[in-house]
């Protein structure tokens, strides 16, 4: 399954999956909710931007770097309603 961004329709990538017997599926445009990466940048947003206010970058990018360090554990729960 690929998102439709513009290089997984060159022929490189089409090439290489007809090689190996691939059968490329492509969402449909804008399908948000088909699309798992979709998901977890709403639930960080949720988690990291909703009514909060970073004094720098790098608090902003380490409050990111730690609420995706602890999907697998402290918020797989509340994940696996989304995914």
């Amino acid at each position: 399954m690929l998102d439709n961004a513009r290089y997984q329709h060159c022929k490189l990538v089409e090439g290489l999956a007809k090689e190996l017997g691939i059968t490329l599926q492509f969402l449909p445009s804008y399908s948000q909710n088909l699309n798992l990466i979709e998901r977890l940048w709403k639930f960080v947003k949720k988690k990291c931007l909703d009514n909060i206010y970073y004094e720098t970058f790098d608090e902003f990018t380490s409050d990111i770097n730690d609420c995706l360090r602890r999907v697998e554990t402290d918020y797989q729960s509340e994940l696996a309603t989304l995914m």
